[in-house]
């Protein structure tokens, strides 16, 4: 059994930050290290990711961490399980708040979404698989997959198909049948 590589580290402790100037990250992973976070994801391949961006100070305790992200990932197809390519770029947009407060209702708005409670560290590498795994097409298609249709029955009993769930079709069809014998010329 082949042991794979580790998930790769990038993190900053929050305490250890800049309160005063940004501190700006790259993340450049090695193919290795892409390799495990694949296997994490789901992947079949993850074959290329950029990942540039800052932490920047605000207030007097908190943090916004911006970036932006680029990737060339292989997803199994949904239906056949074939590879998918695909290039997923996004941004990253998060607010660390030291003193955050969980909304106390159960209804209760979110004003800012970005928002979240200060970690002690700041996990470059699961905040990336985390915006990626969110960017990924979520049911990628092999080109000419088709779902088709499924057909379960018990034995000696008619199967439920498509069309018998459109029950409206047939009252449309119906329609057009009264039309025409109505008036045969058309």
């Amino acid at each position: 059994m082949t042991k794979s590589a580790p998930l790769p580290i990038l993190s900053f402790s929050a305490d250890g930050l800049s309160g005063r100037k940004p501190t700006r990250f790259k993340f450049l992973p090695t193919a290795a290290e892409r390799a495990a976070m694949a296997a994490q994801m789901g992947l079949i391949a993850l074959n290329d990711l950029k990942c540039h961006g800052e932490i920047t100070p605000f207030g007097h305790h908190d943090f916004h961490l911006t970036a932006e992200f680029n990737a060339k990932i292989i997803q199994p197809c949904s239906i056949t399980l074939a590879p998918v390519p695909a290039t997923v770029s996004d941004s990253i947009d998060r607010r660390f708040i030291r003193d955050f407060k969980e909304p106390e209702e159960e209804e209760a708005e979110m004003m800012d979404e970005t928002a979240e409670p200060m970690p002690k560290l700041i996990d470059i590498v699961a905040i990336v698989m985390e915006s990626l795994t969110l960017a990924m097409p979520l049911y990628p298609r092999a080109p000419n997959a088709e779902l088709g249709e499924a057909v379960f029955a018990a034995p000696s009993v008619a199967p439920l198909m498509d069309a018998d769930l459109k029950p409206f079709a047939s009252l449309a069809a119906l329609a057009i049948k009264m039309k025409t014998d109505e008036n045969p010329n058309g």
